[in-house]
């Protein structure tokens, strides 16, 4: 286990949690208490209160927790019956739910101080052990995550053993605030989302889809130089595709109402597989055309609960990096290799080195025999071995249909985000009878890889911004050179430039606003653009550039042919 989620730290947090709990009490009385875990980084504890709480709330309740801190009060366990439990809790509907839903007939019980709880625990021993924390923030969450049920307030905390490590965590935090892709993506006009169009529905500004379009490019470039073929399908089908996948049998509350098209009901697709299946199967294939590989950046649709929605991570619509394999079964470990290899490739090419890399198995919920999903985890076991890739186990987390192999890229920060998936599935060419001829002239029955190499293009934007801090290799980034021109008389040298460096392939704004030239240079380093040309009455006396990194870094000496090397050279590496 890592440091932040040992017992310990867990039983410090937990503490902490109900300490804060203490100090709402204390503020309300009236409160009404959800539930306080801890979290992977902290804790939160979820309250019922009178009116919405506010910053200088937390400052309040900050000092009231220092103040039980100080007192080091017991945190006192007991066990008891569940009829007294619920005389004790009488007034508190929340716990009073749970308590129904405990199995045991005895029921554990916390207190410190004033406060008393339904809680397993644990807890350290006095609240005097804990020393270090912060309460960051304030949230709304619905009961138990169902929207039907009441909203409360969720208080966020985190506590370390050393008043050091709460600074060093507080300083990670703010650095992903810093980096956070939501604000980003505001200030860069890459995209936004609107509430009046429906919630995780993300609309691409011009600069953000132009991002989007070089990723896209370079997908499409990769795929098609491994053999690769491109494909396109419908948004919506009939409802008896989605049963005849299963998809409506172990996704159904995943997938949006049916609207009726002709007597029929038709869904709009939460997956791409069932129609790359009936691309497949629209006429006979043969061995010797086998492995198809058919690839597809495919918009789908999923539901989401609206508290879990988060920016680009986590949205209702996203296009997906997907492909379907159709092979043998005796070309299925080279087939997944050949997956694995282009996802780390594509990875290391947008600046990712760091990975962390699951092995899914079967999940309790699937469909298949037992015999065929050891088939497929031992293909997948086999190409991870084959590559020398260290991977760890996920028990449980594979898809209804097969196991899988996920791969989960480390940011800038050291953080986690979901990535490429390669899922290995002898069931859906089951339930579609997807066959070849043979070389024998028989039917045999294929074996499909299903696999994105980067993700949903959205939380892999998300990803990217944070990584970067919106400071875009110069590959990716929308302007790559903002043209500073000093004053109006330097506007036509400007523009002749400008027109010299997009006859080379690079994007180019001229920034022919009024304002003073350290205005335009901040604007431009604010825009997290590669390169500002400056040019004055020297530069133009002289036919030359002066050039500055966004970085503050001065380029003497250049003149533009030096510079256009420099930049292709950047852009040739993808550096």
């Amino acid at each position: 286990m890592t440091q932040e989620t040992g017992p310990d730290l867990q039983a410090l947090r937990h503490s902490a949690s109900h300490i804060m709990a203490e100090a709402v009490q204390a503020l309300f009385p009236g409160a009404k208490f959800g539930i306080g875990p801890t979290i992977e980084s902290g804790f939160y504890y979820d309250f019922d209160l009178p009116r919405s709480l506010t910053q200088e709330d937390l400052a309040a309740l900050e000092a009231k927790m220092a103040a039980a801190i100080a007192a080091n009060l017991p945190f006192e366990h007991w066990t008891l019956p569940k009829e007294e439990a619920r005389a004790l809790f009488a007034g508190q509907p929340y716990k009073l739910e749970l308590l129904a839903e405990l199995p045991d007939e005895r029921v554990s019980i916390y207190r410190q101080g004033a406060f008393t709880d339904l809680c397993r625990g644990p807890h350290v021993a006095s609240t005097g052990q804990v020393r270090a924390f912060k309460l960051l923030s304030v949230a709304g969450a619905y009961w138990r995550g169902d929207e039907k049920r009441p909203m409360l307030q969720r208080i966020y905390g985190t506590a370390f053993p050393t008043g050091q490590e709460l600074e060093d965590h507080l300083a990670r935090l703010a650095e992903a605030e810093r980096r956070d892709h939501r604000r980003l993506g505001q200030e860069l006009e890459l995209f936004s989302l609107h509430e009046e169009a429906g919630a995780g529905l993300v609309f691409w500004h011009p600069k953000g889809a132009l991002v989007r379009h070089l990723i896209e490019t370079f997908w499409k470039e990769e795929h098609l130089k491994r053999g690769y073929q491109l494909v396109y399908i419908p948004h919506i089908s009939r409802a008896e595709l989605w049963q005849k996948s299963g998809h409506l049998e172990f996704y159904k509350d995943s997938m949006y109402s049916p609207m009726e098209v002709d007597g029929q009901d038709y869904l709009i697709k939460p997956m791409n597989c069932p129609g790359h299946i009936l691309i497949y199967k629209s006429r006979l294939r043969s061995y010797r055309e086998l492995p198809l590989r058919w690839a597809e950046l495919g918009t789908v649709y999923r539901y989401e609960r609206s508290g879990v929605l988060h920016g680009l991570t986590r949205v209702r619509g996203f296009t997906q990096d997907d492909a379907h394999i159709f092979c043998r079964p005796d070309q299925l470990e080279a087939e997944v290799v050949g997956v694995l290899e282009l996802a780390r490739y594509m990875l290391q090419t947008f600046g990712f080195s760091e990975f962390q890399v699951l092995l899914s198995t079967r999940p309790e919920k699937y469909t298949g025999t037992l015999e065929v999903w050891e088939t497929a985890t031992a293909v997948l076991r086999r190409a991870l071995e084959r590559l020398g890739q260290p991977y760890e186990v996920d028990p449980g987390e594979g898809v209804f249909y097969g196991p899988k192999i996920d791969i989960k890229l480390q940011d800038a920060l050291g953080r986690t985000w979901q990535g490429p998936t390669t899922q290995v599935d002898f069931n859906l060419p089951e339930r579609f009878d997807v066959n070849y001829i043979g070389e024998d002239g028989r039917e045999h029955r294929a074996v499909m890889v299903h696999r994105t190499v980067l993700g949903s293009l959205e939380r892999f934007m998300g990803c990217l911004i944070e990584h970067y801090a919106g400071a875009f290799p110069l590959w990716l980034a929308p302007v790559q050179v903002a043209l500073i021109p000093i004053a109006d008389r330097h506007l036509d040298y400007a523009r002749a430039l400008a027109a010299r460096l997009r006859e080379a392939g690079l994007r180019v704004e001229v920034n022919e606003d009024k304002s003073r030239m350290q205005a335009k240079i901040r604007e431009a380093q604010n825009q997290k653009i590669p390169f500002m040309l400056i040019l004055g009455d020297s530069e133009v006396a002289a036919s030359s550039i002066t050039v500055r990194r966004r970085s503050g870094e001065n380029l003497p000496g250049l003149t533009l042919e030096s510079f256009l090397k420099l930049a292709q050279e950047d852009l040739a590496a993808r550096r």
